[in-house]
């Protein structure tokens, strides 16, 4: 994708070459407002599918091995509402909202998983001018609180799950919640509950929107309400405080509309013919958008999770079949996290193959690899080679693309190859609408995020500190600052943190500074190369990129995560290691090191045989020797959401993996 650079900065803005005069804010003119999206889709596609949910057919404990006891579902086939189905729904709901005492333009907190009703209750809260504040649901308590707390709600929409496990505890700290409605079955009991908080369930709410009285009051609110207007915030979304408590963004209908818009262009071919797969947080700005996208052009979204997306996921029984199989979906936003998980499975499984097998399987590789370079198909390897491999995803993906976080090289190579389909990797944020740039889905070039969307256009700011100026050659590098109609409308109550991060230019126009260091290519794609907050000086004066380091490391198949440290008053590098457990209790037998996993990972031994294959990756990775860890920490327990030492979208906690390891940073750093 070529850029057109436009100078209005010393080092220029980059936009793309097909919004150069004007940045795209609009799917369809005069479609305007969120709500004005959703009825455009029910006039085009009115039956056709717009939410499925798969049935629950049985549920049952399995003991493992060692013990410990996991649910495993039998699930049937999708059932689905049709566009026309999901907006009488989302009516109804907005309409028993109302009587339920919500006004337009006060705040309503969800705090749900990934399913059907939340996209109905969100395009309620839209249709009826309900601001709608979005909470992760791995959040600690203290900042659910702070969040319902700082934007007053007086109304949730929540599960049941989510009430009795997460919830409940802190209903006395929110003294304004009076309404809490589940999106399920209403729990036969809530003892404890504090004074005057009722609970309702969403088909309660959405009967008594639908009684002749409120109907009635309905039809009249719907002609006279207070419609939203495109600068109306739409959305508070708390990000998931990588670095303390978390933000709420104020997102106005505008701004999702012109991130969508930026991020539907660059889709070939979406049309109300695709199927996508939802199963990360609707509280993330990836999620959110990639089904709004969906929504806004007759696509249908079936209903999944992490575990029991695929045949071979934790929840699924075996025998029976995850979610892709029976989807068959053609489009799929991941994380880097997923896609590392999955490239390291079929690699062990590759590792396995028989030496025929296995040689078959690099040629087909290697081979495609380079077809592909030269933008050459490859069916005949597709047909009886990647078959089985592109299966895992259901068969029928057609575009992958990836947020987050940076997507390393090794896997975007084996998911293009493997998966048969382009993944895109794009680069946005929470304050941008997860919109700015998105690579050509016919760039298979590694390491890139592409060039400028639509909506938005870029600039390089020089970082003195860090070294990285707009003049630098060959590419000019700098701090990425973010501007266009994508960029919001700031942080809810924090003016302070709104001066340091957003600015108006003389246009008008607002910008972000992201804090993320870019360089330009000469054809206009972005490469992020650095992050201000990961950039850390050591004892002798050399700067080291924590974020650069975890990136060529995470590479290691030995390796399922890692957080690299580094101390201003120290000299070198230290790390936390996730290991992969086949690969490490297989390099403990042939150690002949035994004990439990715990036993194997707190083993001096094999930190120190660790430490050798993670020093060779990062020389292979072409580190400089004071970037690669002198001293490692093996982690027996994962780091997932639940412990609270990375994001939702599994982004590093710094901060808290710093406190957790406390003991352990002292201990390599010679205090202990």
């Amino acid at each position: 994708m070529i850029i057109q650079l436009r100078f209005s900065y010393p080092a220029g803005s980059y936009r793309a070459v097909n919004s150069q005069q004007k940045l795209v804010s609009l799917l369809h003119e005069g479609v305007d407002t969120l709500d004005k999206v959703f009825e455009y889709a029910v006039v085009h596609f009115p039956q056709r599918d717009c939410l499925g949910t798969r049935e629950l057919l049985s549920e049952e404990d399995e003991i493992q091995p060692n013990g410990k006891v996991f649910k495993k579902v039998i699930l049937g086939d999708y059932n689905w509402l049709s566009y026309e189905d999901t907006f009488h729904l989302s009516q109804r709901f907005g309409s028993g909202l109302a009587a339920l005492g919500q006004k337009p333009l006060c705040n309503i907190a969800i705090f749900c998983e990934t399913r059907a009703e939340w996209i109905i209750a969100a395009q309620a809260c839209f249709m009826y001018n309900f601001p709608l504040v979005t909470l992760y649901s791995t959040l600690g308590g203290a900042a659910i609180a702070h969040g319902l707390n700082e934007t007053e709600v007086t109304h949730i929409i929540t599960s049941k799950d989510l009430l009795q496990s997460r919830l409940k505890a802190i209903l006395m700290d929110v003294p304004r919640l009076k309404h809490i409605i589940v999106v399920d079955k209403k729990p036969k009991s809530l003892p404890d509950l504090p004074r005057g908080i009722m609970v309702h369930n969403v088909a309660a709410v959405q009967e008594l929107g639908a009684k002749p009285e409120n109907s009635k009051s309905q039809v009249a609110l719907m002609v006279s309400r207070r419609q939203p207007v495109p600068s109306d915030i739409a959305v508070i979304m708390y990000t998931s405080g990588s670095t303390g408590i978390p933000k709420g963004v104020m997102i106005s209908h505008r701004n999702i509309i012109a991130g969508i818009t930026g991020m539907a262009e660059r889709i070939p071919n979406l049309n109300e013919n695709d199927t996508y797969i939802g199963y990360l947080p609707l509280a993330h700005v990836l999620e959110l958008s990639a089904e709004l996208v969906c929504v806004s052009h007759g696509c249908r979204i079936g209903y999944s999770s992490p575990q029991t997306l695929a045949d071979q996921s934790s929840k699924i029984k075996k025998g029976s079949k995850g979610d892709t199989s029976m989807l068959r979906p053609t489009l799929m936003a991941a994380v880097p996290e997923i896609m590392d998980r999955i490239y390291k499975n079929v690699m062990t499984k590759v590792e396995e193959m028989s030496s025929v097998q296995k040689t078959l399987f690099v040629l087909a590789y290697n081979y495609k690899m380079e077809q592909i370079s030269k933008g050459y198909n490859t069916p005949l390897c597709d047909r009886l080679v990647f078959k089985k491999v592109r299966s895992l995803l259901g068969g029928s993906m057609r575009v992958l693309l990836s947020g987050g976080a940076p997507l390393s090289a090794a896997t975007q190579r084996f998911m293009n190859i493997c998966f048969c389909c382009p993944v895109g990797q794009g680069y946005g944020l929470t304050e941008t609408c997860g919109a700015g740039t998105i690579s050509d889905l016919a760039d298979y070039s590694t390491g890139r995020v592409g060039a400028p969307l639509v909506c938005s256009e870029i600039m390089l700011k020089d970082w003195e500190e860090g070294g990285y100026f707009s003049t630098d050659k060959p590419n000019p590098r700098g701090e990425i600052l973010m501007g266009g109609p994508n960029v919001t409308m700031g942080y809810y109550k924090n003016e302070q943190k709104n001066r340091e991060d957003f600015f108006v230019d003389v246009n008008g126009q607002r910008w972000f500074c992201t804090g993320d260091i870019g360089e330009f290519h000469p054809d206009g794609c972005l490469k992020i190369i650095d992050r201000k907050k990961d950039l850390v000086k050591l004892q002798a004066g050399e700067y080291v990129s924590l974020g650069k380091v975890e990136a060529v490391l995470k590479n290691c198949p030995l390796i399922d995560n890692i957080c690299a440290y580094a101390n201003s008053e120290e000299s070198y590098v230290i790390g936390f290691v996730v290991p992969n457990q086949k690969q490490l209790t297989a390099l403990a037998e042939q150690k002949g090191i035994r004990g439990s996993w715990e036993e194997i990972c707190n083993h001096a031994e094999m930190e120190k045989e660790v430490l050798c294959i993670i020093t060779d990756a990062a020389i292979t990775g072409k580190l400089e020797r004071f970037e690669i860890p002198k001293k490692i920490r093996l982690s027996a327990e994962p780091w997932t959401p639940e412990t609270g030492l990375v994001t939702d979208a599994f982004k590093l906690k710094r901060k808290e993996l710093k406190t957790h390891y406390q003991d352990d940073i002292e201990r390599m750093y010679g205090g202990k």
